[in-house]
This record gives C-alpha cells, structure tokens and sequence, in this order.
C-alpha cells in the first residue's frame, strides 16, 4: 500500500501581505519562491531544498513599508501549511535537532511539533543587512513559523565570522530539524507521539 503525500494548499491575503503557498513534506527539495527580497528566498530556497520538501510560495508584500510584514507573514504561513500538512500527527517523530556547520560557523536548531507555540533565535548576527535582508527579521520569521505551526522552534549561531554563514547555517539547521521531526516513525506506526492524546 502506498504511503499518503502530505501536502498543502493555503492563502494568507491581508491588507499587508498576499500569500500563496504549495507544500508537500515526500518532496524533492524543488522550489519556486518569491517574496520580494532576494536574500530571504535563498534562505528558502536552501531551506527547502535541505528538508527535501517540494516548496511553491510567491508573497506580495508592502516593501514600501518595510519588509517585517512579509517576513514574519511569510514563517506564518509557512508555519500553517506544515501544521495541515501534517494532520494529527499521528505516527511521526514529532521532535527533532540538527547541528550544522557552515565553514567557520557552527549552528544548531531543535524542533517540537508539539502543539505549543515558543521560540528562541540567537542568530550573533552583528550587521543589520544582509544582502537585502533586514537581519533583525530573522527572528520574526522563525517566531511567526512557530505560531503557525503549534511548534517549539529554537535555533542558535554556536560561533562564526561570516554573518552572511551565520543567517545559512541557522536556516539549513532549521530545515534538516524539522524533517527529522516530520519523519514518519516505523516503530511507532500511527501512534501519536504524546500521552496528552492530542498535538
């Protein structure tokens, strides 16, 4: 028997920011991405690519204002489709880490799919752009990915130079995390990993 794809379909229009997404976690880490900030979809693009996630996502957002909206919109969404996706849950791992080397830098990022949202980000980014990316967003995307997604998200620049590495390697920790978290548990089968009964 064939194992089910688990995919995504969601808008998220307001008067700040339209959004339309496609996601499938079985992917093959193809992407289509544009947001409006060049260095924001790279991160995407590598952050899809290193999940193995198959990822569509095009946002217009009010750049002319500034570029908060679209980033912590973009986590949210994001963040939302991946909760679909993965519909009760039952029979995946649920929790998964990942510590990522990006040259001289070092980063690391734990994941909980556990319903609850919370976030921690400690990028040690020490620049406010880079590329065309306002660095302080970083955190804003990853708190709106774990509102979104009912998950503990925590991801930290162990050490590094490069602030451009650092943002990198914290997206690519990230990635790996979370499909170690979504990865279907053989052991468990379609038990939901909680004592709660619900996630």
């Amino acid at each position: 028997m064939a194992t089910k794809l688990r995919t995504a379909v969601l808008k998220r229009h307001t008067t700040e920011t339209q959004i339309d997404l496609r996601l499938r976690i079985e992917g093959g880490g193809i992407y289509k991405v544009a947001t409006g900030i060049r260095f924001f979809d790279h991160m995407l693009e590598l952050f899809t690519r290193h999940g193995g996630f198959d990822l569509e996502l095009k946002c217009k957002g009010d750049l002319d204002v500034d570029q908060h909206h679209t980033v912590e919109d973009v986590g949210i969404a994001l963040g939302e489709a991946f909760d679909k996706a993965l519909g009760d849950k039952r029979g995946i791992l649920r929790a998964g880490y990942f510590l990522m080397p990006m040259d001289e830098t070092l980063a690391i990022a734990a994941i909980d799919l556990s319903g609850r949202a919370a976030y921690a980000v400690e990028t040690a980014v020490k620049v406010r752009l880079v590329g065309d990316l306002q660095t302080e967003l970083v955190t804003d995307f990853f708190e709106g990915f774990a509102r979104g997604a009912r998950a503990n998200v925590h991801v930290k620049t162990m050490y590094g130079r490069s602030n451009h590495h650092k943002i990198e390697a914290i997206f690519k920790a990230f990635a790996r995390a979370l499909r170690v978290a979504c990865s279907r548990d053989k052991q468990l089968g379609k038990m939901l990993p909680s004592t709660k009964g619900l996630l």
